[in-house]
């Protein structure tokens, strides 16, 4: 496809910046930070390769692009919501059990508010959700619908990607006032790190600095994901951490925003031979919507 595109994930800080005309209330609205706002914004803008807001003393200014985004903006957001209206109209011929797989952290924060929308919308819809690190085999219906951050390779499969989950380095605000704030990546070696068991996707990101770090400079270590985010948010050390999981914090700061982390692509997924179940099309319709501007 030809043209700029944007990120809809980026959309939910833009449309609050517009209709809010400051970060600040942008974040409060959203329950984020202005940074985060800020941060969001300049990464559209890099995107679009446009000016989206005047900076003046007063707040932000829209724009003419910026203005003309936020009519494209609603209307995707409208028809967001014209397609939750559609399933809730016909929820009374939906029943049934759907299985939903997906990673512990999205399990744990991102799906639980969907969820809970969901069965007011669909409640004759029961949902089995396997909260595992784990990628579930659809193949042999260990679940009807997957939430994944590797696209799988089996024609049999229909993925469709939902967003992206940015990873970023942060810490609590109790360590930082302990042991300083890092100015440059390679301070990171200076500090108390937070890092994988058996997974070395961290070792590598620092060898690809230049920097090797064997496992006992790590304080502690663990693969899992909620267990992770628990040791950073409690003072443990620096780590390396979805967005969607620091923005529950507040103590829990952003550090060292020159540090460029790919994201990971996320991916929703349900085998081709099951799409048409009503139920499953339901929910799968439901998490298609509600997913990329939580990410």
């Amino acid at each position: 496809m030809n043209g700029p595109q944007f990120n809809w994930q980026l959309i939910p800080a833009f449309l609050a910046a517009y209709e809010h005309g400051s970060l600040m209330a942008a974040a409060r609205q959203l329950g984020s930070s202005q940074p985060t706002m800020g941060r969001h914004i300049a990464e559209l803008e890099a995107q679009l390769g446009t000016v989206l807001f005047e900076r003046t003393g007063r707040g932000l200014a829209p724009t003419a692009a910026g203005q003309r985004l936020a009519e494209a903006a609603r209307a995707m957001e409208t028809g967001a919501h014209a397609l939750l209206r559609s399933v809730s109209d016909t929820r009374t011929a939906l029943r049934g059990t759907v299985r939903l797989s997906a990673s512990q952290p999205v399990a744990c924060v991102l799906l639980p508010p969907i969820l809970a929308r969901m069965r007011r919308l669909l409640p004759e819809i029961a949902v089995e959700l396997v909260a595992s690190n784990a990628v579930s085999n659809l193949l042999r219906r260990e679940a009807d619908i997957a939430v994944r951050m590797v696209r799988p390779e089996q024609g049999a499969l229909v993925a469709q990607r939902v967003g992206s989950v940015g990873i970023g380095v942060c810490a609590h605000r109790d360590y930082l006032r302990r042991r300083g704030t890092p100015a440059q990546p390679a301070d990171l070696l200076q500090h108390d790190l937070v890092g994988n068991d058996r997974h070395d996707d961290i070792a590598k990101g620092f060898a690809a600095m230049g920097h090797s770090v064997p496992n006992e400079r790590f304080v502690l270590r663990t693969d899992d994901l909620m267990a992770y985010w628990a040791a950073v948010r409690a003072g443990m050390g620096i780590g390396f951490v979805a967005d969607y999981l620091s923005r529950q914090d507040p103590d829990v700061l952003p550090l060292l925003p020159q540090l460029r982390i790919p994201p990971l692509p996320v991916w929703l997924v349900v085998h081709s031979e099951i799409r048409g179940n009503a139920p499953i099309r339901a929910v799968y319709d439901v998490l298609a919507a509600e997913l990329p501007p939580l990410l």
